[in-house]
C-alpha cells in the first residue's frame, strides 16, 4: 500500500481524499497556494507545502512545483482529485516518470478518451452506443460536410475534439448556416484548446444526462456501480445529481453497464472513470468519458456502500478490487446538491468571510465541505464550497430529506445558491423525475 499521498487539489475534494487516506493509515501531504493557507485539509494534513501564488496557473496547475513537493516530502503517490490536472495526460506521465504513482488512469488512456473523436471510435469498437455522427474529424470539403449533415439529419451539433465543460460546440438547424458554423467552431477550438479538429453529431433536442460509474484494477477486473442522472444543469454545469437515474430499468442498467465494463477492459483502463451518455426515447448515446473521480461520486457511494476513493487508492497500490460485479447491490436513492458561493439569481461568485456555518443533519444526510465559521472563500477558484447529499430508501424519502436539509443549512456572510436549490425541489417536474438537460435553463428563463 502507498504510504504517503500528495493531494494535488484543494477544497472539499482534497478533504475527502485526506479522510480516506487517514482511514487507511496513509500519511498525507497538502499542497496549497498562498491564498489557501487556512483550508481545512491543509490544517489537518501530516505535511504541507506552499506551491505558489493564488492564480491556478502558478500553483495548482504548476506541474514542476507539485512534483518537487512530492520529492521533498518523500511522497509515494499523487492524487489529482478532479479539475485542475486530473485529466492532463502530460501530468500523469510526468508523475509516473518521476517515480511516483499517479492515482488515476495511465496517460495513454487519458489521451485516448480525452480526444472526443478517438474516444467515440474506441467506444464503437467496444459496442457502446454512440450518437449518429461524422465518425471522425470533419475535413475541409464543404460539399462533403454538407452531405454528412444531410445523412445525419438536422439539427446537428459541431463539437471540438479537444473541448469540454460546454465549450467548443455549436448547434446548426439548417444547411444555410453549416459551413460558417464549422469555420467558427474550428477557430474557437484552435484558440481555446490548441486543436482545431471538430466533428459532427446529431443534436438530440430533449435528452437526459445519464452516466455510469466504473472502477477497474490492474488485474483485469472491471465493474460498474450503476448510473446517475445529472440532467439538472445550467450552461452545461451540473447543479443536482441523483442515483439511480429515474426510469432506467434493471435490464438497461445491466446492458449498458456491461458494455462500459467491456470498453474499460479493451482500452486497458485503471482507476475510477465515468461514461457519460445522452438518453432520449429509451436509447443511450455515448458522449464522453471522464477519466477521473467525479464531483457527484458520493451519490453512488450512498446507494452501493462502496468507497470509491478508497478503491482508487487500493488500485493505485496494485491491489485488486475488493468486490466483484455480483456484489454490487443498489440500496435506496441518493440526491446531491452542489452548494456554490454565488448569487442565486445572477450566479455571480460571492467570495468573502463565512461568519456563521451550521451544516444540516438527520438520518441519511451527508455534507461534504471544507468550510467553517471564519473561513474566507477566495475569489480565485471555482465557486463550489460543498456538496449536500441525502439518502433514503425511496426517491421520495431522499427528496423529503433533502428538502429538510436545505432548510436547516446555514451559511452567513456570503451569498450561496441554497435558495435556488430550495426552489428546484418545489418543481413538480423535478419531483416527478426525468427532466431533460434544458429544463432548468428554460425554467430560469435563460433560453
Amino acid at each position: 500500500m502507498l504510504d504517503k499521498i500528495l493531494i494535488a487539489n484543494r477544497g472539499e475534494i482534497a478533504l475527502r481524499i485526506l479522510r480516506a487516506c487517514r482511514e487507511m493509515g496513509i500519511k498525507t501531504v497538502a499542497v496549497h497556494s498562498t491564498a489557501d493557507n487556512n483550508l481545512k485539509h491543509v490544517l489537518l494534513a501530516d505535511e504541507t507545502v506552499c506551491i505558489g501564488p493564488p492564480p491556478s496557473v502558478d500553483s495548482y496547475l504548476n506541474m514542476p512545483a507539485i512534483i518537487s513537493a512530492a520529492e521533498v516530502t518523500d511522497a509515494t503517490g499523487i492524487h489529482p482529485g478532479y479539475g485542475f490536472l486530473s485529466e492532463n495526460a502530460d501530468f500523469a506521465e510526468r508523475v509516473e516518470s518521476s517515480g511516483f504513482t499517479f492515482i488515476g488512469p495511465k496517460a495513454d488512456a487519458i489521451r485516448l478518451m480525452g480526444d472526443k473523436v478517438s474516444a467515440i471510435r474506441a467506444m464503437k469498437a467496444a459496442g457502446v452506443p454512440c450518437v449518429p455522427g461524422s465518425d471522425g474529424p470533419l475535413g475541409n470539403d464543404p460539399d462533403e460536410n454538407l452531405r454528412i449533415a444531410r445523412d445525419i439529419g438536422y439539427p446537428i451539433i459541431i463539437k471540438a475534439s479537444g473541448g469540454g465543460g460546454g465549450r467548443g460546440m455549436r448547434v446548426v438547424y439548417s444547411e444555410a448556416s453549416l459551413i460558417s458554423a464549422i469555420t467558427v467552431t474550428k477557430a474557437e477550438a484552435r484558440a481555446a484548446f490548441g486543436n482545431d479538429v471538430v466533428y459532427m453529431e446529431k443534436f438530440l433536442e430533449k435528452p437526459r444526462h445519464v452516466e455510469f460509474q466504473l472502477l477497474a484494477d490492474t488485474h483485469g477486473n472491471a465493474v460498474h456501480l450503476g448510473e446517475r442522472d445529472c440532467s439538472m444543469q445550467r450552461r452545461h454545469q451540473k447543479v443536482v445529481e441523483e442515483a439511480p437515474a429515474p426510469g432506467i430499468t434493471e435490464e438497461q442498467r445491466r446492458q449498458i453497464g456491461e458494455r462500459c465494463v467491456k470498453a474499460c477492459l479493451e482500452i486497458g483502463y485503471r482507476s475510477a472513470g465515468t461514461f457519460e451518455f445522452l438518453y432520449e426515447d429509451g436509447e443511450f448515446y455515448f458522449i464522453e468519458m471522464n477519466t477521473r473521480l467525479q464531483v457527484e461520486h458520493p451519490v453512488t457511494e450512498m446507494i452501493t456502500g462502496i468507497d470509491i476513493v478508497r478503491e482508487q487508492l487500493r488500485i493505485a497500490s496494485g491491489e485488486p478490487l475488493s468486490f466483484k460485479q455480483e456484489d454490487v447491490k443498489l440500496h435506496g436513492h441518493a440526491i446531491e446538491c452542489r452548494i456554490n458561493a454565488e448569487d442565486p439569481k445572477t450566479f455571480m461568485p460571492s467570495p468573502g468571510v463565512i461568519t456563521v456555518w451550521h451544516p444540516p443533519g438527520g438520518p441519511g444526510i451527508r455534507m461534504e465541505s471544507h468550510i467553517y465559521s471564519g473561513y474566507k472563500v477566495p475569489p480565485f477558484y471555482d465557486s463550489m464550497i460543498g456538496k449536500l447529499i441525502a439518502h433514503g430508501e425511496t426517491r421520495d424519502a431522499a427528496f423529503a430529506r433533502m428538502k429538510n436539509a436545505l432548510v436547516e443549512i446555514v451559511i452567513e456572510g456570503i451569498k450561496t445558491n441554497v435558495p435556488l436549490h430550495q426552489e428546484i425541489f418545489q418543481h413538480a417536474a423535478f419531483q416527478a423525475g426525468g427532466t431533460d438537460i434544458h429544463y432548468l435553463e428554460k425554467r430560469l428563463g435563460l433560453t
